[in-house]
């Protein structure tokens, strides 16, 4: 099947899921359907921990349900700073939190909790799995990961469909948080559509490699009212990290 042929049979498959809900009403997820990894969920340190509590400290001042993970540049600690946000916002009793790889060119989350790349994000967008077999469990805990899938021919054509707002608008009925892991701004410009199905974004730098130019292009890419801190790694004295609101 060509790549064309696949993306009409994927919205043609979603018009027909959707068909059996209320008019403009997204198909509800029963997370009791996903697959569980038999992997633990590791313990993320204190400074996830505080930076949960200062998202959630915003949240008395915005909406921030999704929130957009991404870097100036590769190396940054952009898919670190993820999966260790997830890793605490799942610590808390009854907070459901979802994890995507949407760095659908070079991902790696599904390294991280050693689990399947596919089925994923691609798959389902593409029609080749449904939304709970593209999830997975992390063990018995709160955290739910959804790895990129098969690798992409054209990874920004599958981020135009419309299928991927209905996909977050399903989502968001299911989780609590949702984190949206994606490409280094300075490779490519998936997050430029990202950041807009998102509450707002975390821009993770690297003290030290990071630099001051790469660091205002992104800036200015995403948007400065959609960016609710900076995720500084590398310093010498918060063990890594440092987060500027």
């Amino acid at each position: 099947m060509s790549r064309n042929a696949a993306v009409r049979a994927a919205l043609d498959a979603t018009a027909l899921e959707n068909a059996a809900a209320p008019a403009g009403a997204p198909v509800e997820l029963d997370l009791e359907l996903v697959p569980t990894a038999l992997v633990r969920a590791e313990t993320p340190s204190e400074e996830f921990r505080t930076l949960r509590t200062r998202l959630e400290q915003l949240q008395a001042t915005r909406v921030i349900q999704t929130v957009l993970v991404a870097s100036a540049s590769p190396g940054d600690g952009k898919s670190f700073t993820a999966a260790n946000l997830a890793l605490a916002e799942a610590q808390l009793a009854d907070n459901p939190t979802l994890l995507c790889d949407f760095d659908l060119r070079m991902p790696i989350l599904h390294s991280v909790f050693r689990i399947e790349r596919s089925p994923g994000i691609s798959d389902y967008l593409l029609g080749k799995s449904d939304l709970h077999e593209a999830l997975r469990r992390i063990g018995n805990s709160n955290l739910f990961v959804m790895p990129a899938g098969e690798a992409a021919i054209n990874p920004l054509e599958l981020l135009h469909l419309k299928e991927v707002r209905r996909l977050m608008d399903r989502l968001r009925n299911a989780f609590r948080w949702i984190l949206l892991d994606s490409p280094p701004l300075s490779l490519a410009s998936d997050a430029n559509l990202l950041v807009a199905l998102a509450d707002g974004a975390l821009l993770v730098t690297r003290i030290g490699a990071t630099t001051v130019d790469s660091m205002n292009r992104a800036i200015e890419s995403l948007g400065q009212d959609n960016i609710f801190g900076i995720v500084a790694n590398g310093t010498a004295t918060i063990a890594g990290f440092k987060s500027v609101f």
